[in-house]
């Protein structure tokens, strides 16, 4: 299955959460709006520009820079001082907000993450829906904005998430790396910094696509193995997996905002069923059983309803899973158009802490193979390769 990566980027990170802080907090200005920045004590000659706003960006104030030089460009500036346990908050929220989407998160620095998507988006659904759906939950949860760059593998996606600001989806696939990515200039290219690129330019390298179309061999014979490293990266080449965490998922869910509203139940099933068919597959990849199943619906003028049962048993089985999900739609859906539907588990156990209940029947066996049967064919040929037909009865 080929692989599918986000590089989820932070705009402006330091100074939109402290922003969103002050907001939070009673504050009236959104500080994104006025010429302000984050800095260290104004008073130490030291003190220098750690994030800057758009406004104060147009009066010529650069990162890095000593705040008394961007005091001189702009006197009305105003100054506020980093707090990394700040910052660690809403890095923190952002995560548990990936976890949502795919239990392989890495997380590359405090505002920025990579996202293994791979099985994770449905047969009916594209990644850019997606990607759209998570940045669109951010800005509305969080409060503040993302760059999403997808790709097939880490490199590109993180080249991708750096194109156009702020608050944008890019891609960058294969057959889009000579048009995109080539006629970048060579420190754009990620790893490489002002004196590489120097270097370089000496040698007649100018743009990623030159070192791309140069020879690898006397790229490694001037730079070992970095050469052979940067000289991969310019053609898209990269094999690294994304280095995450494995941790047992407090819960895990699945939504998707549909193409066009709808109304028909049948066909809201249908989606249900694929979305819990999603869920619980990645239930049983974790060894986990669910207690709680939750439906959300959103609809076409953008109200959003839940509703939630505590099953009799835990369970990983799609079929059982599913039949609840149903019940609680039938209570929940009032014969309007629907834009958005969700299904999640909550309350999960490991699968060996399972307690034979009185309300299992020896159909739940035959669903545990057949689960099992389906998982291992998707394992195989990929996620979207096999999907069960129709409604499950």
């Amino acid at each position: 299955m080929e692989r599918l990566i986000f590089h989820i980027d932070v705009n402006n990170a330091f100074l939109s959460w402290t922003a969103v802080n002050i907001l939070e907090n009673g504050g009236k200005i959104d500080i994104r709006t006025i010429p302000a920045i984050i800095g260290g004590d104004e008073s130490k000659r030291h003190g220098v520009v750690l994030a800057k706003s758009n406004v104060a960006k147009q009066f010529g104030i650069k990162t890095g820079e000593p705040i008394y030089f961007a005091r001189q460009k702009c006197p009305q500036i105003q100054i506020f001082s980093a707090d990394h346990n700040m910052y660690k908050h809403y890095s923190d929220n952002l995560y548990k907000l990936f976890k949502e989407y795919t239990d392989k998160v890495e997380r590359f620095s405090i505002d920025e993450c990579f996202l293994d998507m791979t099985g994770c988006i449905m047969k009916n659904e594209d990644y850019i829906s997606k990607a759209k759906e998570i940045s669109d939950r951010i800005k509305k949860e969080l409060k503040f904005t993302v760059n999403i760059g997808i790709a097939h593998n880490k490199v590109l996606a993180k080249m991708a998430s750096d194109f156009e600001k702020p608050d944008k989806i890019h891609t960058l696939f294969e057959n889009e790396i000579e048009t995109k990515l080539w006629p970048l200039s060579i420190n754009d290219l990620f790893m490489v910094g002002k004196k590489s690129s120097e270097k370089l330019n000496r040698i007649g390298i100018h743009t990623i696509g030159d070192l791309a179309q140069s020879d690898k061999n006397y790229i490694i014979k001037i730079f070992g193995k970095f050469g052979k490293m940067i000289w991969e990266y310019s053609n898209g080449i990269d094999n690294e997996e994304v280095n995450f965490i494995r941790e047992k998922p407090k819960g895990i869910g699945n939504s998707i905002t549909l193409p066009q509203d709808l109304s028909d139940k049948e066909k809201i099933n249908k989606v249900l069923l694929e979305l819990t068919e999603q869920v619980t597959y990645r239930l049983r990849k974790e060894n986990m059983l669910a207690n709680v199943v939750n439906v959300q619906l959103k609809t076409k003028d953008f109200k959003v309803y839940s509703h939630q049962k505590k099953m009799d048993f835990a369970t990983s089985s799609t079929k059982i899973i599913y039949g609840e999900v149903k019940k609680l739609i039938d209570e929940l859906y009032k014969d309007t158009e629907v834009r958005l539907l969700g299904v999640r588990v909550d309350n999960l156990v490991s699968d060996e802490e399972k307690q034979i209940s009185f309300f299992e029947n020896n159909d739940n066996k035959k669903q545990e193979k057949l689960d099992n049967t389906l998982d291992k064919l998707k394992d195989k040929y990929g996620y979207n390769f096999i999907k069960r037909a129709g409604e499950m009865k």
